[in-house]
């Protein structure tokens, strides 16, 4: 019976002392981005997603998966399918970790996406609109007020705006 137990033991120790960690997992992405294997940078950040959900480090990860996708770095896909993946994805880091240190940006960075290379505005304005209520106090809600501001206009029509308004 003891040596049943020490060979239960051993297997368990053996077990839990080999799964790769958070950190781990997201160390390695941080290698592999700069080694430019970006779809297996992918897969090691969406497996500490999905392994590790609770990680204090799972909204950093998200960003950075955001990230990958809004600067484009995944060649097989058309811009508005990386834009609209990195959209997903900043937003998700706020739907899922909203007291974050995060939160904030990607809700904001979201909405920014949705407006600026998607054209969504509808969309936009409802994300900027969420993060005004949100987070008030950010240094980025006058930028969202701004973005609410000038929705739908060019870069023309903006400085002629503010030129109108100078006056």
């Amino acid at each position: 019976m003891k040596k049943y137990f020490g060979l239960v033991l051993f297997t368990i120790l053996a077990i839990s002392c080999s799964k790769t960690s958070d950190q781990e997992y997201f160390n390695q992405a941080q290698t592999l981005l700069k080694e430019k294997k970006t779809s297996e940078a992918i897969k090691a950040i969406e497996t500490l997603i999905s392994e590790y959900p609770e990680s204090k480090i799972a909204p950093k990860a998200l960003v950075q998966l955001a990230g990958i996708y809004q600067n484009q770095m995944v060649e097989k896909l058309k811009p508005s399918e990386s834009f609209n993946q990195a959209q997903k994805y900043f937003y998700q880091v706020y739907e899922k970790y909203p007291d974050s240190e995060e939160a904030p940006q990607s809700l904001f960075l979201s909405g920014f996406i949705l407006a600026n290379d998607l054209k969504d505005f509808d969309k936009a304005t409802s994300h900027y609109k969420l993060f005004l209520s949100k987070y008030p106090s950010n240094p980025l809600a006058v930028s969202a007020k701004e973005e609410l501001d000038n929705m739908g206009l060019s870069p023309e029509e903006i400085l002629k705006r503010s030129e109108t308004a100078k006056k």
